[in-house]
């Protein structure tokens, strides 16, 4: 009988309190994980570690607020101490917001910065000395179809997600070679609130399923050969190919 794919491995997933996040903690739970579940939302936590040990897996919640350094500092350092190893990072949180270049405060921009940059960077920094004790490791980022692209209304977005897809390019150079791969998914219309708040003239039948986004992490985080995939673009069957 085949043994679970992540049996033993320890995976952090922030924003795992609904949408892409929760139905990439359950994947990976499915595979059977140890899935650190992370976001500011306890009780939406609480339903998606039902959903992990449901499929399979173990859950641990960790509530945080991604704009808090030392919060990001305690969801490693408990992972560090509940588990002693960490296999993948996912960085799936993030925030939007909507507005002309003009009319978008200072304090809007930095709420995008903080969670949407500044909190994966902290993370894969804080977690980086255990990731590199695995026998293979896995960093994988969630960026946007705005990580290579723009949308009107959406600069300070689109900036946010433009650092973190920069960042990961530059880390994965920083770590070619060594256990540890870092990939990036940059996703057009997800079925997720945020999508619909913000683009509520695209159809929802028409809107990748989180389940689609969570079953390409899987591949990302299981496939080890000589074939790397750096990153990932992912549009709705009715958009423009290549992200035109």
């Amino acid at each position: 009988m085949v043994g679970k794919l992540l049996e033993s491995n320890v995976a952090i997933v922030t924003g795992a309190s609904r949408g892409i996040g929760r139905a990439i903690a359950v994947a990976l739970g499915g595979e059977g994980a140890t899935v650190v579940l992370s976001a500011r939302a306890e009780a939406d936590l609480a339903r998606t570690a039902s959903l992990v040990r449901a499929a399979g897996g173990a859950a641990q919640i960790v509530p945080a607020e991604l704009a808090d350094e030392q919060a990001i500092r305690n969801v490693v350092a408990r992972t560090a101490e509940q588990f002693g190893r960490l296999d993948v990072l996912v960085n799936n949180a993030g925030i939007t917001h909507s507005a002309p270049l003009e009319q978008t405060r200072t304090a809007d921009l930095d709420r995008c910065w903080a969670v949407n940059a500044r909190a994966p960077f902290l993370l894969c920094r804080e977690a980086l000395p255990l990731l590199k004790r695995a026998e293979r490791a896995t960093i994988v980022n969630i960026s946007s179809v705005v990580g290579v692209k723009g949308y009107p209304l959406q600069s300070a977005y689109t900036a946010s997600k433009h650092a973190l897809r920069g960042m990961s390019i530059a880390l994965a150079e920083e770590l070619r070679g060594s256990a540890v791969r870092v990939h990036v998914i940059c996703p057009g219309g997800v079925d997720t609130e945020m999508v619909g708040r913000v683009r509520p003239d695209i159809d929802k039948g028409d809107l990748i399923g989180p389940g689609e986004i969570a079953e390409l992490v899987l591949y990302l985080v299981t496939h080890r050969g000589n074939a790397v995939v750096d990153e990932l673009h992912i549009r709705r069957a009715t958009a423009s190919p290549w992200f035109g």
